[in-house]
């Protein structure tokens, strides 16, 4: 128990189970209707992904606010590609090539000109966003049914055994960034320029290479998550992602992960993605105004990090 309890996402862990539990007596009927279950594994999924990417950056001691931007920018490029004719597989890497050369703006900015990463990617969410609206003119078209049905947009937005593809990829790919982050050099590296970054540099671990590729991981589940989003619904706006950082963030925080880095698990970040997830499709179900939701995150935020730092505390003491 002790060793539960030294965790940094034990206070989602037990928010989760609280909240299943919760929702399995409350309103069992909705809550395990296939449909609910469908709409919330698809939402943790877009989420989640979002959020993995946003977690190799705040390990580090960084931020990035412009993910939701690049989100949209990603996820609207792909639509087009598509409505050009373009192959998915193709649009996809394109679309991933342009995530990945956004990161590494963003990272060159930060590392290279010693600029707040708060500030850097501030700049890039309005600048991104405003690139969306003059290079579409307001008027975006999803993507199309022939694309949609595509072997490759279905691996992506298609289901499996009554599963979200986009479920079991994120499944996939956090049981693939937390051996990164525990059993490999790299996840190592990681966390020790979290910690402590001049302790880091003056073991020879390359600080500016590790903050950039934070960066780039963090654009590339942007647009990954966009991806797969799109391979679900068919339609598209503007503002797709508008907001989206904030959550992201959000869900990162409540995981576990200390915005002072060095310290979090993938694990934490999944279930704050699920925790936020499961509050918004009850609280749909339930009628309530999406004004609640927002009210929700900000108290949730609160009461989990509080949790997490008396149980830090306590801990040390012991």
């Amino acid at each position: 128990m002790r060793k539960l309890l030294k965790r940094p996402d034990v206070g989602v862990i037990f928010g989760c189970i609280f909240l299943f539990a919760l929702f399995s007596i409350w309103n069992p009927r909705q809550w395990f209707d296939p449909s609910t279950i469908s709409n919330i594994s698809q939402y943790t999924a877009i989420l989640g992904l979002l959020a993995i990417g946003q977690t190799f950056v705040i390990l580090v001691r960084e931020i990035d606010l412009s993910v939701g931007s690049v989100y949209g920018m990603v996820g609207i490029t792909f639509a087009g590609l598509e409505n050009s004719n373009v192959s998915v597989v193709v649009s996809f890497i394109v679309a991933m090539l342009f995530a990945v050369v956004i990161g590494l703006v963003n990272a060159i900015v930060v590392v290279r000109g010693k600029l707040s990463s708060m500030i850097v990617t501030l700049g890039g969410l309005f600048f991104y966003r405003g690139l969306i609206y003059v290079t579409t003119h307001g008027g975006v078209t999803g993507v199309p049914e022939a694309a949609r049905s595509d072997w490759f947009a279905q691996l992506l937005g298609g289901h499996f055994l009554w599963a979200e593809n986009g479920f079991l990829l994120l499944l996939l790919l956090g049981f693939i960034c937390a051996l990164l982050l525990y059993e490999m050099r790299f996840g190592n590296h990681l966390l020790s320029v979290g910690g402590d970054p001049d302790s880091a540099a003056s073991q020879g671990i390359p600080v500016d290479r590790i903050k950039t590729i934070a960066f780039c991981l963090s654009s590339c589940f942007a647009g990954l998550s966009a991806i797969v989003t799109l391979a679900n619904q068919p339609e598209t706006s503007v503002s797709l992602g508008t907001g989206m950082e904030l959550e992201s963030i959000a869900a990162v925080v409540v995981g576990g992960t200390l915005l002072t880095g060095g310290k979090g698990t993938i694990l934490g970040t999944i279930l704050g993605a699920f925790f936020f997830t499961a509050v918004r499709a009850q609280m749909i179900a339930l009628g309530a105004p999406p004004s609640w939701y927002v009210s929700f995150v900000g108290i949730a935020l609160l009461v989990v990090v509080t949790i997490n730092t008396i149980l830090s505390k306590r801990l040390r003491s012991i």
